[in-house]
């Protein structure tokens, strides 16, 4: 179990975070769980076994509280392989609704908080020569949509895991570490205050992470964009 690769997961208290944390220790995987909620990050790291999991708290748009949580994964287990900067939340579509406040933090959790993620393990990764960041877009950083300040957040989500690949590539000259962007559609997840019908599960993201995780050396999956069959655009 010592030799099992480490996956760090932001926004891994619930929804796909904490799906995509549980599939991961049934396929070999030790975790850390990262988020702000406390109980339910340590009700999860209970629920996957203490061996395997480490529950840390942290708030993504703290870059110190980020480099925390990678201080402890690399304490505890001595190694970092992957981490999916998952942590997110959305706002009503439309330039009038939600308030400035609201916007102003989701912006620094979607965008900043991500690219603080980046920041905090790439050293480690680099050091290392090998490992995967992935991001959790949307298929809302696809195409736009009318209002949507969230959805321009995702494309600033997806724009980074492509500029984060080339700089492994032409700047680090590093081809081993992966740079994957995972984009659902409509999912349902506390995301969503009414679940909504024909929507994707928590699982059905989880286990295209795991695809992604899950591929020999030699192949680079820059992008995985995944629609519920009934969703139509």
């Amino acid at each position: 179990m010592s030799d099992s690769p480490v996956f760090l997961i932001t926004g891994a208290s619930s929804g796909l975070g904490a799906e995509t944390a549980r599939q991961a220790a049934a396929a070999g995987y030790r975790v850390v769980l990262a988020a702000r909620r406390e109980d339910k990050l340590t009700e999860l790291a209970e629920q996957i076994g203490a061996d395997r999991a480490l529950a840390v708290t942290c708030d993504v748009t703290d870059f110190a509280a980020q480099q925390r949580v990678v201080a402890t994964t690399l304490e505890r287990f001595g190694r970092l392989d992957a981490v999916l900067a998952n942590a997110g939340f959305g706002a009503k579509r439309g330039f009038l609704e939600e308030s400035p406040e609201h916007w102003r933090s989701m912006v620094e959790t979607n965008v900043t908080g991500v690219a603080y993620t980046i920041r905090a393990v790439l050293p480690t990764l680099l050091e290392q020569g090998h490992g995967h960041v992935l991001l959790l877009g949307s298929a809302a950083g696809r195409r736009v949509l009318p209002g949507s300040l969230y959805s321009a957040t995702k494309w600033a989500v997806h724009a980074m895991a492509e500029g984060l690949r080339q700089e492994l590539r032409q700047i680090h000259g590093n081809q081993r570490i992966k740079a994957t962007v995972i984009a659902p559609g409509m999912v349902a997840t506390p995301f969503f205050d009414e679940k909504p019908e024909g929507a994707l599960e928590a699982e059905d993201v989880a286990r295209a992470v795991l695809f992604a995780l899950q591929q020999p050396d030699r192949v680079d999956i820059n992008e995985i964009l995944l629609r519920p069959a009934e969703q139509s655009s």
